[in-house]
């Protein structure tokens, strides 16, 4: 039996060359509400941070473009860069999930733009951990107690 739980989408994450037609279309035309920035030299990650709905049942979404287009990671490539799910126990989940030969990426367990702990699953398998995204990085993120209790 899997000893955690995903519960649900916590973000969604958008890059482009430039934050700036994102944010015209996911702040203007749509009219999520910007409710934060966050940047990483390290992580080559300029966003900012938009939210749909309200308390435990939000969603975010990440417009990001990288701080330089010619390093890595790329997080303009592919356009749809990543998604969240909250996870009921983000220790558990990566211990499970590891020892069925999930791959992750390095960086391991780590506090992420949102202030959550957070993980990645890799989008690509290899030979010692064949199991991945198939293609999509997989963000966990440890949801806290009200959105475990809301959303269990």
């Amino acid at each position: 039996m899997r000893p955690f739980k995903i519960l649900g989408i916590q973000q969604v994450a958008v890059g482009g060359e430039s934050k700036d037609k994102l944010r015209n279309f996911w702040v203007d035309v749509l009219g999520l509400e910007n409710v934060g920035t966050y940047r990483s030299e390290k992580e080559n990650v300029n966003e900012d941070i938009l939210r749909m709905g309200k308390g435990a049942y939000a969603v975010e979404v990440d417009i990001m473009e990288p701080v330089d287009p010619t390093k890595s990671p790329k997080v303009h490539d592919p356009k749809l860069n990543h998604i969240g799910l909250w996870v009921d126990d983000i220790h558990k989940a990566v211990e499970w999930l590891s020892s069925k030969g999930v791959r992750f990426t390095p960086g391991g367990i780590r506090k992420g733009a949102g202030g959550h702990d957070v993980t990645f699953i890799h989008p690509k398998g290899n030979e010692e951990s064949p199991l991945c995204g198939e293609g999509v990085l997989i963000e966990l993120v440890q949801a806290p107690e009200e959105v475990i209790r809301a959303l269990s």
